[in-house]
Parts: structure tokens; C-alpha cells; sequence
């Protein structure tokens, strides 16, 4: 495995945990600070973000647009990392993971630029259609596809590469976990199962990928000391 890429896996691996840590102390802070929001319509949703602070919103949006690039770039060491006879698996993982991240990242660079700028300029004609609060919208289901089926894909093709000790037992079992995770998810969403969308994308993902990433950190130190 190349010195480059695995530093490149290992701050992957760093700021991926740090988007993450992000996201959930601005999960919180927006549970602190606002009411939940229930999709209703345009007008209402306005009125929400005029009247409470969209602070923790945009910071998590922010690390979440980040977060799908640095995936790929994970993937990619991970690619390196594989044995001969396992990287055409982890090539096809690294292919869904850069749909993921395509998707990901496009729906919420909309959701910080263009939706952001039209609710400021007040032109908000149609807006409904690309607005994360709308679970109908054409971006949250866009944003959905990334985050069920490729990301689901790209685990599911990866787990195959970690083998052998314990520290590859735990990647390659959270892999798993994200796998089945963003399928059963991506189920919810299409059945209009609201709950079942919201633990496995929450906690199962959540919880999987943050032990994927806190893992691949010790990983690529111990490959460095080797």
C-alpha cells in the first residue's frame, strides 16, 4: 500500500468523524433551540425559517456536502488496501461511492445556495420542489437514492475486503451493518414508512459509519507504523 494513500485514508477517515461529531451537536442544538418541523406546506416552512434561526442547520449542511467526497476518498485508500484477489470488489464499491457522493453533495449544495438565495431574495415560486424539509421533494428523494441505495451498494461490495483481526472485524462487520441499514432505509422512504426510514438512517447508519470511520483512523495508523 502507497505512503499517500493511506495519510489520504487516515485524515479521510479524521474529518469524516469530525463532519459527523459536527452533524450531531447540530442535531442537537437545533432539537435546543426549535421546534421540530413538520412538512406542511411553502408557507409554512417560510415562516419557520424566518422566525427561528437556520445557524445549526447550515453548519451541518455544510459538513454533510463535505462528507460524500471524503467517503470516496476513504473508499479509495480502501481500494488500495484490498488484497489482488478482492479489488474488483473494492472498485465497484469505490464506482456506487462516488454516486453517492455525487447525489449527496449536490443536494445540499442546492439546499446552501440556490434554495438559501431564493427564500433571501423572496423568490420562492416552485421552491416546494427542492427543499430538504419536503420529504417529496425532487432533492430529498434524489438525496435519498444516494444515501439508500449507493451507499448501501458501496458497503455491501466493500465488507469482502476486511479480513483477519479483530480491527478488520469491526470495519467489516459495520460495513454490513451500513449496508442492510441503507437498504431497509430506502424501504421506509419508498413505502412512505416514516419510522423505519428514520432509525436506520439515524442510528444504524450514523452509528455504523461512525464506528467505520473511528476504526479506519486506527487502521491506517497501525499501517503507518508497520
Amino acid at each position: 500500500m502507497h505512503t499517500l494513500s493511506y495519510k489520504i485514508g487516515f485524515w479521510s477517515s479524521v474529518l469524516l468523524t469530525i463532519a459527523f461529531a459536527v452533524w450531531i451537536i447540530c442535531f442537537a442544538g437545533i432539537a435546543l433551540t426549535s421546534p421540530l418541523f413538520y412538512w406542511t406546506n411553502l408557507i409554512d416552512y417560510l415562516t419557520y425559517v424566518q422566525y427561528y434561526s437556520q445557524g445549526f442547520q447550515n453548519t451541518a449542511k455544510f459538513f454533510m456536502l463535505l462528507f460524500g467526497p471524503l467517503y470516496v476518498l476513504l473508499i479509495n485508500s480502501f481500494y488500495d488496501y484490498a488484497a489482488d484477489n478482492k479489488k474488483v470488489l473494492a472498485r465497484i464499491s469505490l464506482l456506487f461511492a462516488t454516486a453517492f457522493a455525487l447525489l449527496s453533495s449536490l443536494h445540499y449544495f442546492v439546499q446552501l445556495s440556490a434554495v438559501r438565495l431564493s427564500i433571501l431574495h423572496g423568490q420562492v415560486n416552485g421552491l416546494e420542489h427542492f427543499v430538504q424539509a419536503n420529504p417529496n421533494s425532487i432533492m430529498t428523494a434524489a438525496d435519498m437514492l444516494g444515501w439508500t441505495l449507493f451507499l448501501g451498494l458501496s458497503s455491501l461490495f466493500i465488507f469482502p475486503v476486511f479480513t483477519g483481526d479483530k480491527l478488520n472485524r469491526i470495519i467489516r462487520v459495520a460495513f454490513i451493518a451500513i449496508g442492510f441499514s441503507c437498504l431497509l432505509a430506502g424501504i421506509g422512504y419508498v413505502l412512505q414508512i416514516d419510522i423505519l426510514t428514520f432509525v436506520f438512517i439515524n442510528l444504524g447508519v450514523g452509528g455504523a459509519l461512525m464506528t467505520v470511520t473511528i476504526a479506519s483512523i486506527a487502521l491506517f495508523k497501525r499501517l503507518k507504523k508497520e
